[in-house]
């Protein structure tokens, strides 16, 4: 058969090649840390291919806490966008409007997460944006001495 032909035409050069040539690790391989430490994976360390657990830190990256506690905050934005999903999906709604000029009761607005980004006006996005951000700058920052993420 013609196709068994040209399968076997097609991989006859690999006869004649050689060996692969062996892998070298680079004099800047990721460096691997102790056991016991935030991200290593037994048996393999910890993989660190952006040297992001550098420190000194160097501009304009930041040191690795302060990635674990950007983690932190942003998992606890996302369970409670989860949440609120969850419970406008349910039923829930505040009493009273939303918009009182454009007579929108928070009823009126759908559960979905999409949705709802549609059925609210700018004007309400802009002041949720503004109290999402004041909360960041009045409260969003771990005190000195504290573990990531301990706000408290």
């Amino acid at each position: 058969p013609p196709h068994l032909i040209m399968l076997s035409l097609l991989h006859a050069p690999a006869a004649f090649s050689g060996p692969a040539p062996a892998l070298r690790i680079p004099a800047s391989s990721p460096m691997m840390r102790a056991e016991g430490e935030i991200g290593v994976t037994p048996p393999l360390g910890v993989y660190d291919p952006l040297n992001l657990l550098r420190t000194p830190v160097t501009y304009p990256r930041r040191d690795y806490e302060r990635y674990v506690e950007l983690e932190i905050k942003h998992g606890r934005v996302a369970m409670l966008a989860t949440l609120g999903v969850i419970t406008t999906e349910a039923g829930f709604r505040w009493p009273g409007y939303i918009s009182k000029s454009l007579d929108l009761k928070f009823s009126d607005t759908p559960g979905g997460a999409l949705d709802s980004y549609a059925a609210v006006p700018a004007l309400g996005w802009l002041q949720i944006v503004g109290f999402v951000i004041f909360l960041e700058l009045a409260y969003g920052d771990t005190p000195p001495g504290n573990a990531p993420g301990d706000i408290g």
